[in-house]
């Protein structure tokens, strides 16, 4: 039994691991604005140093054996059959770099003594196949949001060689959340076979069960399309 933090846990890819890992018996803790059943919950904005200094502060001493960063935003007509980049906002920009790339260095900073405390602490991170060299979409901030999330990775997997915490980032490409499935339906999205949800558990179920002599950096999850011209879009959970 691991006692696992997830971030962004009310929706999409944190819920269903929520889900999961309290079904094999594991404590785990959400973290999210809107509320998560069925699990421990913190009420909190990642989007402001306050409030991810709150989370730090209810989470306490506890140690962490798993810290799972699920939340993530994209620009407001991503993936739509509209959506222009010359019509994103500025703001909208900053607050897509602040949440998929500040929020996670900051909680990590914060929650480094927890994660020490484990014999095998781990820290996973969902990226984007867009965020994988040659695969960027035409949303420029969330791209390169996830490109950057990847690199403050590989920076805080050096910054923290002495604590043991082992690093990955999981790059998925659509995955098979309500969202998703709402999106393809609704003629958002081409129509396609997404990830399922059952793939990234078993994903993040094989990263827990490594032993502490292993790091395992990126993992790429494609999506097996049919039609070849498509290109693998990535829709992260948001809390």
């Amino acid at each position: 039994m691991k006692n696992i933090v997830v971030i962004g846990s009310s929706r999409g890819i944190g819920l269903a691991l929520v889900d999961r890992l309290m079904s094999l018996g594991h404590n785990v803790c959400g973290v999210s604005r809107s509320p998560t059943d069925n699990c421990e919950w913190i009420k909190g904005d990642i989007s402001t140093s306050e409030g991810i200094e709150k989370v730090s502060n209810i989470i306490g001493d506890r140690c962490i054996d798993i810290l799972i960063f699920s939340a993530g935003i994209w620009e407001e007509k991503g993936f739509m059959p509209d959506f222009s980049f010359q019509a994103t906002k500025d703001e909208e920009t900053r607050n897509i770099m602040s949440i998929n790339v500040v929020a996670p260095i900051e909680i990590t900073k914060r929650l480094i003594a927890n994660l020490a405390m484990s014999n095998n602490p781990r820290a996973i991170y969902f990226g984007a196949m867009s965020g994988v060299e040659h695969l960027a979409s035409d949303q420029v901030a969330y791209s390169a949001s996830k490109f950057a999330l990847r690199g403050a990775i590989q920076g805080l997997r050096e910054a923290l060689k002495s604590e043991g915490i082992g690093f990955t980032v999981i790059n998925p490409g659509n995955v098979a959340t309500e969202e998703v499935l709402s999106d393809i339906e609704n003629g958002f999205l081409e129509d396609q076979q997404p990830i399922p949800i059952s793939d990234i558990s078993s994903t993040v179920e094989w990263l827990m069960s490594l032993s502490s002599h292993v790091e395992v950096g990126d993992v790429n999850l494609s999506q097996k399309l049919a039609n070849k011209s498509m290109q693998p879009t990535a829709n992260a959970s948001s809390d």
